[in-house]
């Protein structure tokens, strides 16, 4: 992932406060599968959590 689609991630999700999956897809032009690789790397880097609820990753600031 490019620097400037992580900013753009995390500023979304700073400003959103909780957001899905989809919603990131929409915001980057990319597909869902594309944008949660790119949300898993920041979760693995411990800069977002993710919630699982009812089959719907959630993702928010950690």
């Amino acid at each position: 992932m490019d620097d400037t689609s992580r900013n753009k991630i995390l500023k979304y999700i700073k400003e959103q406060r909780v957001v899905t999956s989809s919603e990131l897809a929409k915001l980057l032009g990319v597909s869902w599968n594309t944008a949660q690789a790119y949300l898993m790397e920041l979760a693995l880097e411990a800069k977002i959590i993710r919630i699982k609820k009812e089959g719907v990753n959630l993702w928010l600031m950690s």
